[in-house]
Order: structure tokens, then C-alpha cells, then sequence
């Protein structure tokens, strides 16, 4: 096909079409997406703080949340259920029927089954069953919902810590803590939404992952706090640095920064924005928080606490501080529950030490929040990332290896049922029988006293929407006040 070389007269028209289509498109497509994006962009400006307070999807029965976490997987055995078959089969190799195609973290599928030694009665009018090895939580026997038949997915510590947490076993997905304040935004402006502390002989396993953003803005990641000391290291000013400097610095930054969120939009400038808002804001009310000359030396009894020493009962009165101070969700990480059965890791006289540090203070906690008014909108959620087998590990004492297809959880407060126990296990405690809550229905469950929909709680992220919850997950009416 010939192809007709324009005349002179035609070549100026030509060109300027050209430069037209070539040229000015991008400045025609920038003006469009210009006027699509600019409400949105002006609006992210003038609500730069991610954490600002949200209306839930519907009514909420809880404000606020604080997970106890017992990290290593507590012994439901010696704590919570007594199996009369288990008593009269112990050291008899488990039956093959309960453990074909099992797989365990370190025992095999010909392991014995092993009672324990621990005794048990009934407390309160509900008659909730529980050890002797937690005589303060029988104290609040009445005000506990006993979740008996909890199940999860995972038996590695790392992989079930991040289930337990993030819904996902799989390291960087956003974590418990992170979702709610995504979904709700925090009524604190003054202290993070949510909130991290930390005792024990060392870190959970997984670390910061378990407290993560994932892939939500990191302005919902869990901000862990020392209980004693600065609670928040570099936070202070150096000399001669006043206060005044430092309000107009971050002025200035955020003005900068403020001028290129206009322009991108970027939920990441808004998170940058409010760090550097909260880190001031933070440098005189996280001292105030750490102060500890307003309460009584009875508030401190009651929690077993003591003046400049770290521990789980420190921590269980600064989450009632916190909570009080509007912090949406506060998680306390206690190790070491791993009790497989060497020094320092058995059944004996290191369950009775871990008892000893966490049992007072929990139900402490309960005690305090119910007297002040505060337990009502404050859910307190106490467990770890799985149970122990019915069966013992041959170690040098006496243990049990890590458990996935039962174990137990109680919460209070926040519109669960006080008094009350939901779920039964097998003669030996093996399998979760009847009413067996999921790590996903928790989750569910968790969201819905807090006014949020987990099949509506969402955020795309590669192509297509995640949720807490995954692609499983029922609310769990039967433990609802």
C-alpha cells in the first residue's frame, strides 16, 4: 500500500494534531484523575491521623480489649479438665484409633497416657471446675466464660503463635490488634491504639509478627511498651532540646509532609504524620502513665505488684491504666508455658511457678475493671496458642508434648457470658466433642462483641479482600451474655 506524503499545507495541522494526542494526553489524563482524586486527597489531609475513632458496623457490647497471652500453651490438664478415664488409664499406651495419621511436635504415636497429679473442685454458684493450681481464678469463678473445646491448626510454637494471633500461620499477615484498631480507630490521643507488654524470662517466639501490621498501614502495628523505666526508649529530649523546639519541629516536618499527602494521597505519609503527632504527644503522657503515686497500696496488693519491678501483675495494672486511658487493645505476652518435661519446663515446680506469677494478677484484673465500672466495655481474653496431649513425653520429668485438637480459654467482661462453660472433649480429653469453638470463631466472635462484622472487616491487598478471619470463622452466640 503507497503511502501519500502530505502536502505542505497539511503539515502544520498534522503536526499540531500529533503534539495534540502525543503531548497533552498526559496533561488531559493527569487533569481527570487530578479532579477524581482531589476531594479524597484534601480529605486524607485534613484527617491525617489513621487512628482517629471509627463507628462500628453495628451496636458494640465492648469498647476495649486485653488478650492475656500465656505463650507456650498451657496444660489444660492440670488446669481446667479432669478426666477420670484418663486417671485409670495412665501409662497405658494411647489407643491408635485417637492418633492414626497424627502428627505430634516431638512424641511419637505409641506415647503413654499420663493423669495428672493436680486436683480439682468445683468453685462459685456456676460450679466452674479448675485446679488447685489457680486458687485466685476461683475467685471470679462467676464472672469467667471456660471455653472448653478449643481447637486450632498448628502445632509449632512460631506458626501457632501467628494463627492465634493473625488468623494465618504464615509470617506478615496483620495481627488481631491491628485489625480492630484498622476497623475502629482508637478513642486515645494521647497513647497508641494498641499496645504491647511483655514479661517472662524471654520474648515470644515469632516476636514482633505476632503485634504486626502486615500488610494494613503501620499505623495500626502494636507499639510494645517497657513496664519499668522509660516506657518508650530515645523518647525524651536531649539537651538542650526544650519542649518548644520540639513542638516546632514536628510542626514543620508534618507541615512538609502534610503538603506531599495532598499530592500522593499516601496512606503511609498520614501514618508518618501521626507517629511524629503521637511520639509528642506521647512524651508526657506515657511518664504519666508509668506513674503509679495514685493508686492505693490496697490496688497494688490486689494485683501483687510492686513499685519499680517488672512482672505479669505490672503489666496487668498498666493495661487497666491503659484501657481506662481509651487504648483500644492492650496484649500482655507471659513466658514460658512450654512444659514438655525437662528442669525448668515440667509439670511440677514450673507450673506452680508460672501459676504463682500470672494467677493473682489476672484475676486481679478482673476484680479491679469490675469495680471501677470498667469490665463491661473491657474484654479480657486468657490463653496461648495450643493445649498438651493426653499423653506424656518421655523426658526427665514429667511433661506433655504440644496439642492442637483441644484446649481451653476464658474470657470476662465485654458481653460474654459470666459463669458459664461452653464445649466438652473425649473420656481422655483427646478430641474437642461438642460445642468446639475454632481459632477462627474466636476471632469472629471477638470482632462481633466489638461491633464489627468479620465477613465485612476487609482489605484487598494483592488482588483480592482478606479479613481476620480468612475464608472460615462463626460467631460463637452460645458464649454471648
Amino acid at each position: 500500500m503507497t503511502q501519500t506524503t502530505p502536502t505542505t499545507d497539511q503539515t502544520p495541522m498534522l503536526a499540531a494534531r500529533r503534539h495534540f494526542f502525543q503531548q497533552c494526553r498526559v496533561g488531559i489524563g493527569a487533569m481527570a484523575l487530578g479532579s477524581l482524586l482531589k476531594a479524597d486527597n484534601v480529605n486524607a489531609a485534613q484527617n491525617a491521623d489513621p487512628l482517629t475513632a471509627r463507628p462500628s458496623h453495628f451496636a458494640p457490647r465492648a469498647k476495649s480489649v486485653i488478650f492475656l497471652f500465656m505463650a507456650g500453651g498451657p496444660s489444660q490438664f492440670e488446669l481446667f479438665t479432669p478426666k477420670p478415664k484418663l486417671q485409670e488409664l495412665d501409662g497405658q499406651v494411647i489407643p491408635q484409633s485417637f492418633v492414626a495419621n497424627k502428627r505430634f511436635a516431638f512424641i511419637k504415636g505409641d506415647a503413654k497416657l499420663q493423669g495428672t497429679k493436680r486436683k480439682f473442685a468445683q468453685h462459685g454458684q456456676s460450679g466452674q471446675i479448675i485446679s488447685e493450681c489457680l486458687p485466685h481464678l476461683t475467685t471470679i469463678a462467676d464472672d469467667i466464660c471456660m471455653l472448653r473445646a478449643m481447637k486450632t491448626d498448628v502445632f509449632n510454637h512460631g506458626p501457632a503463635k501467628f494463627f492465634m494471633n493473625t488468623g494465618s500461620p504464615l509470617f506478615g499477615r496483620p495481627s488481631m490488634g491491628a485489625w480492630i484498631t484498622y476497623g475502629l480507630g482508637s478513642a486515645s490521643r494521647d497513647l497508641p491504639g494498641y499496645v504491647v507488654l511483655q514479661s517472662g524470662p524471654r520474648g515470644p517466639r515469632g516476636g514482633a509478627p505476632n503485634w504486626g501490621s502486615g500488610f494494613l498501614p503501620t499505623a495500626y502495628q502494636g507499639v510494645p511498651l517497657r513496664s519499668t523505666g522509660a516506657p518508650i526508649l530515645n523518647l525524651t529530649n536531649p539537651e538542650p532540646i526544650s519542649r518548644g523546639d520540639q513542638r516546632r519541629f514536628v510542626a514543620s516536618v508534618n507541615e512538609f509532609n502534610r503538603l506531599r499527602l495532598t499530592e500522593t494521597g499516601d496512606g503511609e505519609i498520614a501514618t508518618r504524620i501521626a507517629a511524629y503527632e503521637m511520639a509528642f504527644r506521647m512524651q508526657a503522657s506515657a511518664p504519666e502513665l508509668m506513674d503509679l503515686s495514685g493508686e492505693t497500696e490496697r490496688t497494688l496488693d490486689l494485683y501483687g505488684a510492686k513499685t519499680g519491678q517488672p512482672s505479669f501483675a505490672m503489666n496487668c495494672l498498666l493495661a487497666r491504666r491503659l484501657v481506662e486511658r481509651g487504648v483500644r487493645f492492650v496484649q500482655l505476652y507471659h513466658t514460658d508455658w512450654d512444659h514438655h518435661g525437662n528442669k525448668g519446663t515440667e509439670l511440677g515446680e514450673s507450673l506452680d511457678k508460672i501459676c504463682g506469677e500470672t494467677d493473682q494478677p489476672a484475676a486481679a484484673l478482673v476484680k479491679d475493671l469490675k469495680q471501677r465500672g470498667l469490665l463491661n466495655d473491657t474484654l479480657i481474653v486468657w490463653g496461648g496458642e495450643f493445649g498438651r496431649t493426653p499423653q506424656g513425653e518421655p523426658r526427665e520429668m514429667i511433661g506433655r508434648d504440644h496439642h492442637i485438637e483441644s484446649f481451653t480459654m476464658w474470657l470476662a467482661g465485654g458481653g460474654v457470658k459470666p459463669g458459664s462453660s461452653l464445649g466438652q472433649t473425649d473420656e481422655i480429653g483427646y478430641y474437642a466433642t461438642d460445642d468446639v469453638v475454632h481459632v477462627h470463631d474466636l476471632h469472629a466472635t471477638i470482632l462481633h462483641l466489638l461491633g464489627l462484622d468479620h465477613l465485612q472487616l476487609t482489605f484487598r491487598f494483592q488482588g483480592r479482600d482478606f479479613r481476620l478471619t480468612d475464608v472460615a470463622g462463626n460467631v460463637v452466640h452460645k458464649m454471648l451474655a
